[in-house]
C-alpha cells in the first residue's frame, strides 16, 4: 500500500473557510457559529477525495505566543484580533476530527507550521508522500521530491500545487531558497519588515547570483547601486527575518508517523456532533470519503475498526436485514397470501410505516408497510384494496400487543385521507428520540434508526416511478419498497433501544402520559384548522403595501433621493458617508446593517432617514406574513398549521405551514392580523384562555422564595407589588419606569438574561442593570439561591430537567470556551421554567380535550400559542366551556402558588383577546 501523509495547518483552514462562508447563515442548536467548521469539514472532503492519504494530522497554534515572538516581540503583531463569531469552531472542528478518527496536534511554545515541517521531514526521510496544506508561504522551505504543499489559490476551494518545479518557475529559486527571498522581501502579514524597494524578482537575481543568503550578506558591499545600500541598512533586519521564518524539523510533538494513521471512526459521537452543528447533506459526503481511505486491513482488525457504511451497530441490529421476506399486493392481485400474513401477524408485536403525504388536511397514504419478526407486508395504494383485506388488516394491527410506528400524527394525517383511524396506543420512536436527546438536529424514522442502531438505510432520491411500482413483484421489489420495507423492521429493532434509554433516563412516563397523548390532541386540531377571512387578509396585504411605500418615500425625502432600500452596500453608503452616522459593527462586508443594529443606531441618533428605513422593513415584515397567511388559507377556508412536538429543547410546541407563532403578541399589529381569525359555520365566537404570569409562578414555587411567594398571594399587581419591595417604597409610590424594570428583570432572570442583556433591553449601563439585580437578589434571595443552584447541579448531572422530569441536556457547561460555556449556563436557567410551562399546558390540553369529548360537547380546540389556548364555541356551551377550560388548565399541578388563568370570548382572535 502507497502511503501518503496528509499535514493541515487547522487554523490556517479554518480561517480561510470562516471568511468564504457567511457567519450569519451557520448556526448550531446552542447559538454558536459554525461557518468555519462546515466550511473546513468540506475542504477537508475534497482533500481526502483527491489525495486518498494514509495518515492524517491536522496542527493548530495554541497561542500567538511563540518563540519567535520572545525573540521578536512585533511579529505578527499588525493582525487583527480574532473575530467573535469564529471564537468556539476551532474546538468543535478538533471534536469532529476526533470522532473521525485523525489526529490534531499543537505544541506550546511553536507554531503549526513547525508541525507541519517536522512531520514533513519524517516522513520523508520514510519516502512516503507528502501533502501540506497551509496558506503560510514559509512552508515552500520543506518541499522536495516528497513533499508537496497544497497552497490556496483564488477561490476558497482551490488549491495549487506548489512542487520543486512550481516554486521555481514561479519565484525563480528552489524551494529551500524560498525562505531567503522572503527574509530580503520581509512578510508583511508577520509584521516583517524588508529591505525597501526590493522585490522578490530583484531578490532572487542577488540569491541565484551570490549562490545564497550568507553569500550574499557576506558580500553585500560588491552590491551596488540604491538598492545595495538599502540592502546594507537593513542587513540586520534580513537576518533577523531568516531567523524567525526557518521552520523547525526536529520538534518532539508526542507521536510517530505510523501514529497518524486514519483511525476507526466514532458513528456515534459524529451523528450527535453532525446533529448538533446541523450538518445534514456534508455529512454523507464526509461518510463517503472516509470509506474510500485506503485502511490496512489487519489493522482495522485489530483495532475492531469499522467502516461508516457497517458503523458499531447493536448486536440486534446487527442481522437486522438478513432473511428478510417481503409480501406485495397490488390492487386487483390474488389476496390469499395477503391474508396468510395477516393472520400470521395476529398478537405480534408490529411496525407500521406508511408512504405519501403527512401533512394536515392534505394527507395521503400511497403505501402501507406492517412488519414482525422479519416478515413484511406492503400494500400498495391501500385505499383500493378490497373490503375483506382492509378488515383484517384493521384487526392485526388492532389485535398487536405493542404496535411501533415514527410520527404517528403525520401518520394518521396519511391514513385518515382513507378513512383509517389508526390506533393511538402506540410507540412513537420520533416521540421517544426526542424525549432522550432533545437536542438532535432531526427524528426523522431514517436518522432515528441511523442513531439508535447504527445502520445507514439509502432512501431512493428520484421520484418514484408508480408504473415500475406498479410491475414490481412480490420476488423482485423496486427500490422504494425495499427502502420502505427496511424503515417498517429497523423500527421493531429502535423499539427496544428507546424503550431502554426512556427506562434509563426515569423517562417512560414522558412518552406515554404527555407526548403521545398530546400527540392524538394536535393531530384532531392540526385537521379542524381555524377560519381565516380571505377578504380581511387581502385588505390587511394592500394598506401594510401603501404603508411600505409611504414609509419608502419619506426616506427617500430625507436624503432628496432614491436608493436600494435592500442593499447593505448602498445603505452603508447612506448611513456612515452621506449621513456620517456612527458606525455599526464592523463585517467582511463593510458595517453590518441588520435590524438589530439599526434599531440601536436609532435609539442613539433619532435620525428620521433610520425611522423611515425601520419602518419600511416592519411593513414588508408584516405584508409578508399576512401574504403567506392568505396563501395557507385551504379549500374549507380553513388555515390548517402543524404542531411539532420535537424542535425546542424545552418541550414547547412549534408551529409551521403558516407559523402562527410569529404573530405579534400584543403590538397592535398583531392585534390587526387576529382580526382575520374567526369561529367558522355552525360555531358563534372562539375562546381564548391563556395562563397569568405562569413562568414567574413556576420560579416563586422551585426557589420557594417567601418574598415572591408573597407577592403573587398578595392578589395585587405582582409586578408593581414586586418593585415595591424592591425600591423599598409603597405600591402607590412605584413609578411605571420602576414597574416595567422590575417586570423585565423578572423574566430576563427567568430566562437567564445577564446584565449586558438586561442593560440593552432597558435601554440603561450595564452598571445600573448589574445594580438592579442585586437589589432584586437582595429581597429575593431564595431566587438568587435557586437559580445558582440549578446551573451548579446541571454541571454536575449534565442535565436539567422540568418539574416532570423532562430533561434537557448541556454538554457545554464544561467546555473551555467561555462563549459557549456561558450560552449553556444561560439555557441551564430557562430550561427548567420555561420546560415546566410548557409541560403544563401540555397536560391541560390533553384534559381539555378528554373532558369536551367526554360531555359530548360540539366546542372545539383549534390551537396552542405557547400559554394560550384558542377554541371554537356554540353559544349554549359557552359557560360550560369555559368552566371546563378554567379547571382543567388549573389542574396539571399542585403549586405554592396558584395557576391563574384567563378567559377571553369573541367573534375574531382579537375580539377574545383579554
Amino acid at each position: 500500500m502507497n502511503n501518503t501523509l496528509l499535514v493541515i495547518d487547522g487554523h490556517s483552514m479554518a480561517f480561510r473557510a470562516f471568511y468564504a462562508l457567511p457567519a450569519e447563515n451557520f448556526r448550531a442548536d446552542s447559538g454558536q457559529h459554525t461557518n468555519a467548521v462546515y466550511g473546513f469539514f468540506s475542504m477537508l472532503v475534497r482533500l481526502l477525495e483527491s489525495r486518498q492519504p494514509t495518515h492524517i494530522a491536522v496542527a493548530f497554534d495554541v497561542s500567538r505566543h511563540s518563540f519567535r515572538t520572545e525573540e521578536y516581540p512585533q511579529y505578527k503583531g499588525t493582525r487583527e484580533s480574532t473575530p467573535e463569531e469564529f471564537k468556539g469552531q476551532v474546538e468543535i472542528i478538533q471534536q469532529v476530527l476526533a470522532a473521525m478518527g485523525m489526529t490534531a496536534l499543537t505544541k506550546e511554545g511553536y507554531e503549526a507550521d513547525d508541525i507541519l515541517a517536522t512531520l514533513a521531514s519524517r516522513a520523508a526521510a520514510k519516502e512516503m508522500r507528502v501533502y501540506l496544506v497551509s496558506g503560510d508561504r514559509d512552508t515552500f522551505q520543506t518541499i522536495n521530491e516528497h513533499v508537496t504543499v497544497l497552497y490556496p489559490g483564488a477561490s476558497p476551494g482551490e488549491l495549487q500545487e506548489m512542487t520543486p518545479q512550481a516554486v521555481e518557475k514561479k519565484y525563480g529559486v528552489p524551494p529551500y531558497r524560498y525562505p531567503e527571498i522572503a527574509a530580503i522581501v520581509g512578510e508583511t502579514s508577520d509584521n516583517l519588515p524588508g529591505v525597501p524597494g526590493v522585490g522578490p524578482k530583484t531578490a532572487a537575481q542577488w540569491i541565484n547570483a551570490y549562490d545564497g543568503l550568507d553569500n550574499l550578506l557576506a558580500r553585500m558591499e560588491s552590491v551596488s547601486g540604491k538598492r545595495g545600500e538599502a540592502l546594507r541598512e537593513h542587513a540586520d533586519d534580513v537576518r533577523r527575518n531568516r531567523k524567525l521564518n526557518h521552520l523547525l524539523t526536529d520538534l518532539d510533538i508526542g507521536v510517530d508517523i505510523d501514529d497518524l494513521r486514519v483511525g476507526a471512526a466514532d458513528s456515534s459521537a459524529l451523528q450527535s456532533l453532525f446533529d448538533m452543528l446541523r450538518i445534514g447533506g456534508l455529512r454523507k459526503r464526509i461518510y463517503a470519503a472516509l470509506n474510500m481511505l485506503p485502511r490496512d486491513a489487519e489493522e482495522l482488525h485489530a483495532n475492531n475498526a469499522l467502516s461508516l457504511d457497517e458503523p458499531v451497530r447493536s448486536q440486534e441490529a446487527s442481522d437486522i436485514f438478513d432473511d428478510l421476506t417481503i409480501t406485495v399486493l397490488h390492487a386487483g392481485m390474488e389476496t390469499t397470501p395477503v391474508k396468510k400474513w395477516l393472520m400470521s401477524a395476529r398478537e405480534q408485536v408490529l411496525s407500521l410505516w406508511v408512504s405519501g403525504i403527512k401533512e394536515p388536511a392534505r394527507g395521503r397514504a400511497d403505501r402501507l408497510v406492517l412488519a414482525y419478526a422479519n416478515h413484511v407486508l406492503i400494500l400498495e395504494y391501500p385505499a383500493d384494496i378490497d373490503k375483506d383485506v382492509w378488515e383484517a388488516l384493521n384487526d392485526t394491527i388492532n389485535a398487536a400487543p405493542q404496535l411501533i410506528v415514527s410520527d404517528w400524527k403525520g401518520t394518521w394525517h396519511a391514513l385518515h385521507s382513507i378513512g383509517m383511524d389508526l390506533r393511538s396506543d402506540v410507540f412513537d420512536t420520533g416521540l421517544a428520540a426526542y424525549i432522550v436527546r432533545p437536542q438532535q438536529r432531526s427524528y426523522t424514522a431514517v436518522d432515528v434508526i441511523e442513531r439508535a442502531l447504527g445502520v445507514t438505510i439509502e432512501v431512493p432520491e428520484s421520484p418514484e416511478d408508480a408504473l415500475f411500482s406498479m410491475a414490481s413483484s412480490p420476488e423482485e421489489p423496486s427500490e422504494h419498497q425495499l427502502s420502505d420495507a427496511r424503515i417498517c423492521l429497523a423500527l421493531l429493532k429502535v423499539w427496544t433501544v428507546l424503550e431502554k434509554e426512556l427506562k434509563d433516563t426515569q423517562s417512560t412516563d414522558l412518552l406515554y402520559s404527555m407526548e403521545q397523548p398530546l400527540s392524538v390532541v394536535l393531530a384532531h386540531m392540526e385537521n379542524l384548522g381555524i377560519r381565516a377571512d380571505s377578504a380581511e387578509l387581502d385588505s390587511q396585504s394592500r394598506m401594510l403595501k401603501n404603508e411600505e411605500e409611504r414609509a419608502r418615500d419619506a426616506a427617500f425625502a430625507v436624503i432628496g433621493h432614491e436608493v436600494n432600500l435592500s442593499s447593505p452596500k448602498q445603505l452603508q453608503e447612506v448611513l456612515f458617508e452621506e449621513l456620517g452616522l456612527p458606525k455599526t459593527k464592523r463585517t467582511k462586508r463593510g458595517y453590518t446593517t441588520n435590524a438589530e443594529a439599526l434599531q440601536d443606531l436609532l435609539a442613539r441618533t433619532g435620525n428620521e432617514f433610520l425611522r423611515h428605513l425601520l419602518a419600511h422593513r416592519d411593513r414588508i415584515k408584516l405584508r409578508q406574513m399576512v401574504d403567506t397567511l392568505r396563501a395557507t388559507v385551504d379549500d374549507d377556508s380553513r388555515i390548517h398549521t402543524s404542531f411539532s412536538q420535537v424542535v425546542a429543547a424545552t418541550g414547547r410546541l412549534a408551529s409551521s405551514e403558516p407559523n402562527l407563532q410569529n404573530i405579534p403578541v400584543r403590538s397592535a399589529d398583531g392585534m390587526r392580523i387576529r382580526d382575520a381569525f374567526i369561529a367558522g359555520e355552525g360555531f358563534d365566537a372562539l375562546m381564548s384562555v391563556d395562563y397569568s404570569q405562569i413562568e414567574m409562578r413556576i420560579m416563586a414555587h422551585l426557589s420557594e422564595d417567601a418574598g415572591l411567594i408573597e407577592a403573587f398571594n398578595s392578589g395585587e399587581d405582582l409586578h408593581r407589588t414586586m418593585a415595591a419591595m424592591v425600591f423599598g417604597v409603597s405600591l402607590q409610590e412605584v413609578t411605571s419606569e420602576q414597574r416595567s424594570r422590575i417586570k423585565a428583570t423578572s423574566y430576563g432572570l427567568a430566562y437567564g438574561l445577564s446584565s449586558y442583556g438586561l442593560s440593552a433591553q432597558l435601554h440603561i449601563s450595564v452598571p445600573e442593570a448589574s445594580e438592579l439585580k442585586d437589589k432584586y437578589f437582595e429581597r429575593f434571595g431564595g431566587v438568587r439561591d435557586y437559580l445558582a443552584c440549578v446551573v451548579e447541579r446541571a454541571r454536575q448531572d449534565g442535565w436539567t430537567q422540568t418539574m416532570f422530569g423532562r430533561r434537557r441536556y448541556l454538554p457545554d457547561l464544561m467546555s473551555q470556551q467561555r462563549q459557549r460555556r456561558e450560552m449553556a449556563e444561560r439555557a441551564a436557567l430557562n430550561a427548567p421554567i420555561q420546560g415546566s410551562a410548557a409541560d403544563i399546558i401540555k397536560i391541560a390540553m390533553i384534559e381539555v380535550e378528554r373532558k369536551l369529548a367526554e360531555k359530548h360537547l360540539r366546542s372545539r380546540m383549534l390551537l396552542q400559542i405557547h400559554d394560550e389556548l384558542l377554541l371554537e364555541i356554540v353559544a349554549e356551551e359557552r359557560a360550560e366551556v369555559e368552566a371546563l377550560v378554567r379547571e382543567a388548565m388549573a389542574s396539571p399541578v399542585q403549586m405554592s402558588v396558584p395557576l391563574e388563568v384567563a378567559v377571553g370570548v369573541g367573534k375574531t382572535w382579537r375580539s377574545a383577546a383579554h
